[in-house]
């Protein structure tokens, strides 16, 4: 049968990876797509720098040379950002080319236009590699869980941020100086603001909630909060409890939305996503007739993201001659059948919390505390008040609420550090006991 044929735009980190898994793993990819997978061409910045990895690959600094090459089928974009990616990808799309991406940031915010063009030239766009690096999330989501309404779904799904808070609980160190431990090994970039601030995993859980709920795509709906103003007391205290803490992508159905939020969240430690340290991404799934599935492995690197990239060129190649209205949908569902399920603003969100707060050590501090909470119907879970150290009159107060409305809490915060007795402002982290419900 007639090979399939390749072009790939960019030849960096997952660019590379993928050419090196199809030569290394060639026979086997053939074997079970069907036929055989030919890398053509690809477009790189610097033909001489990457004339090492590419052999006689045929190269060139044009991109557009390769989505308007008419002998190849499917482009995969690999380049990152949103321009020019966007309007290469729309090019191959109008060019009747199928397309592969690991481009999350390209996904979760032009995915509807995209999908909508592919759809109606009868093209396929694939992007497992978006999403959790070799973990096959997406296909889990669209294939796999098919026939689940599915609940909820809780993922770490930035490993820079992963890697941080667990140097940070192992080594009792600072922030600051672990991002720069992280920096200098390659986990973090110069500028680290997409990872640690939750803008990575917003980009990401954007996606997988638009397969989950059947929904479209909607970035800026996202509500987005990093760990830069974690500290050390904090990871310390939330140990102590019982819990650690992570950097969660949360999306759950609701009972008037759906949930769509990226922040610090403390788990039970016996949770087995708890215990998912360094770099390495997991995401937990609960589905209504499986009840929870977890999925675990790196979420980031040239051969385990090339795996994904290589799946899909795999799945394209085996449904490249089918009916285009019989192919599993880019979003799950059927393009027709996208739900207009809106998504829930911060503030009517419900989950547990704990706070830290700094407050003199003398009589009806707690009663103040307590009493506020209380009338903003908010029930107190545990409460443990730190030691003074020696010649201090202040202590640190750490509570854990009950599940309650963020907005609730938002409102005893304001009135709690009005008190004279209480110091500074309140830390306040989102907890998810991550069970049923």
């Amino acid at each position: 049968m007639k090979p399939i044929n390749v072009g790939l735009l960019g030849l960096g980190t997952v660019g590379g990876g993928t050419l090196t898994v199809l030569r290394r793993n060639g026979e086997e990819i053939t074997r079970r797509a069907g036929r055989e997978i030919r890398v053509m061409r690809a477009a790189v910045r610097n033909v001489d720098k990457a004339r090492a990895l590419a052999g006689n690959l045929p190269l060139t600094t044009d991109p557009f040379e390769v989505v308007t090459d008419p002998n190849i089928d499917i482009v995969v974009e690999l380049i990152g950002g949103l321009e020019p990616a966007r309007e290469l990808v729309m090019q191959a799309i109008a060019n009747g080319k199928h397309v592969v991406t690991a481009n999350k940031h390209l996904v979760a915010k032009h995915g509807n236009e995209i999908f909508a063009a592919a759809q109606a030239k009868g093209v396929m766009v694939a992007f497992e590699a978006a999403v959790a690096g070799g973990i096959p999330i997406i296909k889990a989501l669209r294939e796999g869980l098919t026939a689940n309404r599915i609940e909820w779904l809780a993922g770490i799904i930035n490993g820079t941020s992963n890697f941080i808070l667990t140097e940070m609980r192992d080594k009792g160190a600072a922030f600051e100086d672990v991002l720069k431990e992280a920096q200098r090994l390659g986990y973090a970039e110069a500028d680290p603001t997409f990872d640690i601030e939750g803008i990575d995993a917003a980009h990401k859980l954007t996606i997988l909630s638009a397969i989950a709920f059947g929904i479209p795509m909607q970035f800026d709906r996202a509500y987005t909060e990093g760990i830069s103003k974690l500290t050390r007391e904090d990871v310390k205290y939330a140990e102590e409890l019982g819990y650690r803490i992570k950097l969660l992508g949360i999306a759950r159905r609701a009972e008037n939305g759906i949930e769509l939020r990226v922040h610090p969240t403390l788990i039970p430690e016996r949770r087995l996503i708890a215990n998912v340290d360094g770099a390495m991404n997991a995401v937990l799934v609960r589905g209504d007739a499986v009840g929870p599935t977890l999925y675990y492995g790196a979420g980031a690197g040239a051969e385990p993201t090339a795996s994904a990239v290589v799946a899909d060129l795999v799945d394209v190649t085996r449904l490249h001659t089918a009916d285009p209205h019989h192919r599993v949908p880019h979003l799950a569902f059927q393009p027709d059948q996208l739900a207009d399920t809106p998504i829930l603003q911060m503030d009517e969100v419900r989950t547990a919390y704990y706070l830290r707060l700094r407050a003199f050590d003398r009589p009806g501090v707690l009663a103040d505390i307590t009493r506020i909470l209380a009338d903003s119907h908010i029930s107190i879970d545990a409460m443990v008040q730190k030691e003074p150290a020696e010649g201090e009159e202040q202590v640190n107060i750490i509570l854990l609420t009950h599940v309650t409305v963020e907005k609730n809490i938002n409102a005893a915060i304001a009135k709690i550090e009005t008190l004279d007795s209480v110091a500074g402002t309140v830390m306040r982290i989102r907890l998810e006991e991550l069970t049923g419900r």
